[in-house]
């Protein structure tokens, strides 16, 4: 495999997605109101970014859904699941036994997951996902745990549709992906995988200021 990067940044990578979105629009036979006016969905804070530039190109409302990975503390980078700020909970088959070893570190996820929509909340606006097309976006899905959290979050206030869409995936999680979602969207799926950041030439962190200038961007269009 090449070690050239796919993407330069995030930024390219929501431009290339957002591209191909709107093509997907252009084609399909946009007669009703829930397809033409769509609500994007960042995964913060990495997947904003991205997101911004889906929403930008629909020229539609970007919101955020926010869910954390759950770890043991002696073992932070193992996902054991994910679970969202409302509760909506993943698990790996990794999943412990222990009922209360669960509990804890189920609160612990949904705590940072809280406390990020909070500090996130004064960027995004009030919307209804209520009958109308969610377009979830990510940076790229190495688990697949976290966006699937996300979309059980977001599938509890009824959309009509689902649609993920990510720059990058794993080929094995296509299938999964496919079956929980009503479309699914992925630029690439190399192989061997190993994680997102391989795929870009630009990775940094995704600070808390960045994720809200994200979101503010959108009363140019709105």
């Amino acid at each position: 495999m090449s070690s050239i990067p796919i993407f330069q940044d995030r930024t390219d990578a929501g431009e290339k997605l957002a591209e191909v979105i709107f093509s997907d629009f252009c084609q399909m036979n946009l007669t009703t109101e829930w397809m033409i006016k769509p609500i994007v969905y960042g995964l913060p804070r990495g997947g904003l970014p991205v997101a911004v530039m889906v929403a930008r190109r629909l020229g539609c409302p970007l919101s955020v859904v926010v869910a954390k990975k759950i770890t043991l503390p002696d073992n932070p980078e193992l996902a054991l699941g994910a679970v969202t700020a409302d509760g909506c909970i993943v698990w790996s088959k990794h999943k412990p036994r222990n009922l209360q070893v669960q509990k804890t570190i189920i609160e612990r996820a949904r705590e940072k997951a809280q406390s990020q929509l909070e500090c996130l909340s004064g960027g995004k606006p009030e919307v209804i996902p209520l009958g109308r097309l969610v377009i979830l976006v990510d940076d790229g899905i190495a688990t697949g745990m976290t966006m699937i959290a996300a979309l059980k979050s977001i599938r509890l206030q009824k959309p009509n549709a689902v649609w993920i869409s990510v720059p990058v995936a794993p080929p094995e999680l296509i299938k999964s992906l496919q079956d929980c979602c009503d479309r699914l969207i992925v630029l690439e799926t190399p192989q061997p995988f190993l994680s997102v950041s391989r795929f870009y030439a630009e990775f940094t962190q995704v600070e808390t200021e960045v994720a809200l200038a994200c979101l503010q961007q959108q009363t140019e269009w709105l």
